[in-house]
């Protein structure tokens, strides 16, 4: 793939990615052929912020889990009531890197 659409790519979606990957996923798109990029490009991707703010809001419900596609969490949340109020904190502070995470396995995948 050519390295400015590379560039491009990174750069407009960086922020959906672990900062810790970005050189790894630099690399596949760069060894990738130009098809690959159509169908990375329509890979939807989560935002973590927004992800944040449905953990806030509604995260005791699963919600954000479901969202993530997490559905045995999900429903363990939706049952529990966000494990009494302790799962529902805990994704306070680790959703955001959860859907970076599934954000790049979504990619890989497509790589």
């Amino acid at each position: 793939m050519d390295q400015n659409k590379v560039d491009g790519y990174l750069s407009n979606n960086g922020k959906y990615f672990p900062s810790a990957k970005m050189s790894l996923l630099k690399d596949k798109l760069l060894a990738a052929d130009d098809s690959k990029f159509t169908a990375v490009s329509s890979v939807s991707l989560k935002d973590p912020m927004t992800m944040l703010i449905v953990s806030l809001v509604v995260g005791v419900y699963g919600i954000d889990r479901f969202m993530l596609g997490d559905m045995g969490m999900g429903i363990l949340k939706l049952l529990t009531g966000g494990g009494c109020g302790i799962l529902a904190i805990l994704d306070w502070f680790s959703i955001q890197n959860k859907t970076r995470e599934k954000n790049f396995e979504q990619v890989m995948s497509v790589l």
